[in-house]
């Protein structure tokens, strides 16, 4: 696959922003007509049909409100803040694959605008560069609401992003790259097995393959991109409104557009690393298909997202960060050593008896219930009221 010219990526990679920011508005109409139909209501019905104009409404009422600075405040990283998280954001979506190369009149072009060969790693750091525009925006507002949510965020963050990182280290075996391209092609292949005399096909997806990891990677998302029940950063009962207490008009909602473009990067990142990305029935034959499949399979995560905003309460921080490294990080960790022995066991590289796999998994299953029976006795129960 030839690399596009310099002047062809940028187009490319304009249309790509071109068509985040697009999704990005309509994922505050999206949300809202989610939230409605679980809350039975019916959402945004005036402006347009089906509300489908709320998204320039909501831009031109923000635009017209003004724009304040406290008078403590760092003026030049209260400025600057917003605008952090907010590019850093939608810079993610340069490095996602929408499919390989396509002919136009003659000319090869790829469906991306950057093949870097650690895409993913890419991806990961950028989520990481974007919490500082929560935690400058909250220091430099000089208020203490908005310094303790610029603090959740930064330990939130730095929890979640090693959990992450972690669950996707399996995949990174399996596949022998760090590049969402080299990834995406090597799910393209199909799984055979011979079952009783029949042959069965599946995807090659790594949804199979790695389903401890693939939940762990759906529970740290949603940490890592600051939203329900994990958005205790902007706790209004607790901290007012968190981090952004003192933004107001347009700069408010930068940091809404950031967090709105981060859920649809971390979804494009998981339908490219577990659901095979452009993959599916007829996508190598049909123009097009690669990329709607790929679409669909984001708007699958986005609405999981809003389903669980819907459903679950907030957490409490210690139960937050608790999930994090008492949980999740162990978990990952066990996916890993998991995945390396199998790999190693595909290459011939070792042999272990069947009774061996046995034994590792019922002490492994004993660990866990011992585990998990020590953490509920050591629960402190709650006091009796007096006259019950």
């Amino acid at each position: 696959m030839v690399d596009n010219p310099l002047w062809v990526a940028l187009i490319v990679g304009g249309v790509l922003m071109f068509v985040t920011l697009t999704g990005m508005a309509y994922m505050t109409w999206f949300e809202r007509k989610v939230l409605a139909r679980f809350q039975d209501r019916l959402g945004p019905t005036r402006t347009g049909p089906f509300g489908l104009m709320q998204p320039l409404a909501d831009a031109v009422k923000l635009l017209g409100k003004e724009d304040l600075v406290p008078a403590a405040a760092d003026r030049v990283v209260f400025l600057l803040a917003p605008i952090v998280i907010f590019v850093t954001a939608i810079v993610g979506v340069s490095v996602i694959p929408f499919g390989g190369a396509i002919s136009i009149f003659g000319f090869e072009l790829n469906l991306f605008a950057a093949d870097v060969n650690v895409g993913a790693l890419v991806i990961l750091a950028l989520g990481s560069v974007g919490v500082y525009g929560i935690v400058l925006g909250a220091f430099a507002s000089a208020n203490r609401f908005s310094l303790l949510g610029g603090l959740r965020a930064a330990a939130q963050v730095i929890s979640y992003e090693v959990v992450l990182g972690l669950s996707l280290v399996g995949i990174f075996m399996l596949a022998g790259s760090l590049s969402l391209r080299e990834i995406l092609v090597a799910q393209q292949d199909d799984l055979i097995f011979n079952l009783f005399g029949l042959s069965i096909s599946l995807p090659n997806w790594y949804i199979l393959s790695q389903p401890i990891a693939f939940v762990v990677y759906l529970i740290a998302a949603v940490a890592e991109t600051n939203r329900a029940p994990f958005d205790l950063p902007e706790a209004e009962s607790e901290l007012v409104a968190g981090f952004h207490t003192e933004y107001s008009g347009f700069r408010f909602s930068l940091y809404f557009l950031g967090e709105y473009i981060n859920m649809i990067v971390i979804s494009l990142f998981a339908s490219t690393l577990f659901l095979g990305g452009t993959d599916g029935p007829g996508a190598a034959s049909v123009w097009g298909l690669g990329v709607v499949y790929l679409l669909a399979k984001t708007v699958m995560f986005l609405f999981f997202y809003l389903w669980l905003r819907a459903t679950l309460p907030r957490f409490r921080f210690d139960q937050l960060m608790g999930i994090a490294w008492k949980v999740l990080l162990p978990v990952a960790l066990l996916n890993i050593l998991f995945t390396a022995f199998v790999r190693l066991i595909a290459n011939d590289e070792i042999t272990i008896p069947a009774w061996v796999w046995i034994v590792a998994a019922v002490v492994l299953a004993g660990v866990l219930v011992l585990t998990s029976l020590n953490d509920r006795a050591n629960r402190p129960r709650p006091s009796a009221q007096a006259g019950d």
